[in-house]
Order: structure tokens, then sequence, then C-alpha cells
């Protein structure tokens, strides 16, 4: 593949992501999981069935020996970077972040995967002791069986403003069906660990506020969500995750 023909989008652990005329393509490592890269094209179709605003699947295919899923490519700016230029405008965008976030919640995909299933497999993988495992896994038992579809990565980034200020979805490789509440305790995780602690606090009282959600069942998620982000592995990240992780011991 003569990658210099194309410009760099993103790069991602294992994988890049590049801009192809008017397409964009994700182009993983020749070791990822096979198995992954057809789930997420799969999540993608999905999700596009839906009738969201989300690039449409074109193809997927190998390059060199890798494989690679081409997708539209979408003009603009993500939510992301218009924070980033415009910060009197973040109350503005925010509300737009969850109005958006809404409309995912609105939506049903019955052949998705289930959050609580991915959410129990990547507890029993985790480090944490028996003890704290059995804790995780029984709070997630007893929290309630929704259908809703969540994001699992929705963060600004993977919001994408067009010029005539419409928007897209972005990357639907962690999509599951369940409880909304999950997908918003790991959206105010994410921003936490972008050090976006105060952007997090007003997320987290907008999204109650909007979906009449108490902040405390939000909160209950987040020992659950901690604890799945660090099979990530991230060392950077496990210090902040176990003490989040570690509040199931003390309520």
């Amino acid at each position: 593949m003569n990658e210099t023909k194309y410009e760099i989008l993103a790069q991602r652990s294992k994988k890049v992501i590049y801009k192809d005329g008017d397409t964009v393509l994700k182009v993983f490592d020749s070791d990822y999981s096979k198995a992954d890269i057809l789930n997420e094209a799969l999540n993608q179709a999905r999700i596009e069935e839906t009738g969201l605003n989300v690039p449409k699947l074109l193809e997927v295919s190998k390059i060199d020996g890798k494989w690679a899923i081409r997708t539209e490519y979408i003009p603009g700016k993500t939510l992301a970077q218009l924070m980033e230029e415009n910060p009197d405008n973040l109350n503005e965008y925010l509300d737009l972040f969850v109005n958006i976030q809404k409309e995912i919640f609105s939506k049903e995909a019955p052949l998705l995967n289930k959050i609580k299933d991915k959410f129990n497999r990547k507890i029993s993988a985790s480090r944490f002791d028996a003890t704290t495992r059995y804790e995780l896994h029984t709070r997630l038992d007893s929290m309630k069986n929704h259908k809703k579809i969540c994001h699992g990565d929705f963060t600004p980034s993977n919001i994408i403003i067009t010029p005539g200020e419409s928007y897209y979805i972005l990357d639907w490789s962690h999509v599951t069906q369940g409880n909304a509440a999950a997908d918003a305790a790991r959206t105010y995780m994410l921003f936490c660990l972008k050090g976006m602690d105060e952007v997090a606090e007003k997320y987290l009282d907008l999204f109650c506020q909007k979906t009449d959600t108490a902040k405390q069942y939000v909160q209950r998620w987040m020992p659950i969500v901690a604890c799945t982000q660090s099979v990530k592995g991230k060392e950077e990240e496990q210090e902040f995750l176990e003490r989040w992780v570690n509040v199931v011991e003390y309520e």
C-alpha cells in the first residue's frame, strides 16, 4: 500500500485512518483480530439502518495483507475542535452534544451485542481481586435491562459538524444495546480521563436534566465502567480508574 498518497486523519493503537478522495479508509495492523474488524463493519451497517446520521459503510477489503474498512468522508470539524476554538460557546456545544446522545438512545437495533454481556466479560478479565470482581458483577446484575443503543465511545471528537451545520456520528466499533445511564457514565469518565473535570460535571448535570435521570443512578455505573476501561491496560489511567472501582467497597 502506497501510504504516501493518502492523507492521515488519525493514528490509533493498531490502526491508521486515511482520507482517500471522498472516502475514509481505516487500515488495521496485520495482527488485528479479523472477527473484531468484521464485527465493527457489521455494527456500522446496523446503525445505518436505524436512520441515525452516520457515514455510510462502503466496503471491507484487504490492502497489502491488511484488513481495511472504507466509509464515506464527511467534511467538517469535530465538536471537540469547535469546543477548543470557541470556548465561550461551550454550553451551547454541550447542549447539542447531549441532544445527539438522546437521539441515539431513542433508537433500537435488536441484533447488537448487549452491554451487560460485554461488561461482564471485561469485569472477569480485569486485574481486580475476586472480591471486587464479585461486587462489580453483582452491581451490574442489579441494573435495569434496557435496549437503547449505547455508542460506547461518545465523545465530542466522534461528532462531525459539517459546513452546513448538520452533524454525523463517527466510530461505532464499541456500540452495544443496553442502559443509557451506562453510556452516560462512560462519557463522563472519558472527559475526566482527559483532565476535563469541569466539562464532565457540566455534561452530567445537563444529561440528567434532559433525560430526567437521577445523578446517583449514573454514578452507580461508574465503578463498572472504570473497571471495563482498565482492561485496556493503559498504565497512565490505572491509578485513576482503581480509585473509581474501589468506590464499590464503601457503598
